[in-house]
């Protein structure tokens, strides 16, 4: 009987094993060359991919401009990272844009009310409005002007029926003059808060 170091099958067997195993280290090897490069070519392309994304928010770029944004509020920073203003909404529903200087504290301020109520407000550097113009619901427009306690002192306003008015008020709040044009054109003076025809025609009905 052959034994295992004699056997005519012996030799064949090893050297059928010794292939196979060199075929898979081939196989192995080259795999492993596939799967590196697969790798370093989609690093490039996700690499690519962020640098056109970040030029592209800097810049920039056609087809990489988003058609829209989304958000309750932006905030626009300066150089040293201070809020120098805002836009957004508030819980009420009203729009507010909102500029300042973080230096002397001044702003301004655009407002768009529920109630349909627009407006531009200038404030001082405590934040007390100081001058306000604005076009209620009823398409009144007005201009008010305010002082250093938050009390009106002069408001010049015009209606939607055409009568358009003056007013001062003194240092307590109080009108005590004003004059301007009814719905009809004719002349008015106020004064204390009692209201005087100054100047116009006698009503003959036309």
């Amino acid at each position: 009987m052959d034994t295992p170091e004699t056997s005519s099958h012996g030799p064949a067997w090893e050297r059928m094993a010794a292939e196979r195993f060199t075929r898979l280290e081939k196989e192995n090897a080259r795999l492993r060359r596939l799967t590196m490069s697969a790798l370093v070519i989609t690093t490039l392309f996700l690499g690519l991919a962020v640098a056109l994304v970040v030029t592209a928010a800097r810049h920039g770029m056609p087809g990489f401009v988003p058609q829209v944004v989304e958000s309750r509020e932006f905030l626009l920073r300066d150089g040293e990272g201070r809020v120098r203003g805002a836009w957004g909404t508030d819980d009420e529903g009203a729009i507010r844009l909102v500029l300042q200087d973080p230096g002397s504290g001044m702003s301004a301020k655009l407002n768009l009310l529920r109630d349909g109520t627009s407006g531009i407000t200038f404030s001082d550097s405590l934040g007390n409005p100081r001058l306000v113009a604005a076009l209620l619901p009823d398409a009144t427009g007005s201009l008010v002007f305010v002082d250093q306690r938050g009390l009106t002192r002069t408001v010049l306003s015009l209606s939607p029926g055409g009568a358009s008015q003056l007013v001062f008020a003194d240092q307590g709040g109080n009108t005590r003059s004003g004059l301007g044009l009814d719905s009809r054109g004719r002349p008015m003076f106020t004064v204390t808060g009692e209201p005087v025809q100054g100047a116009a025609e006698p009503d003959s009905g036309r």
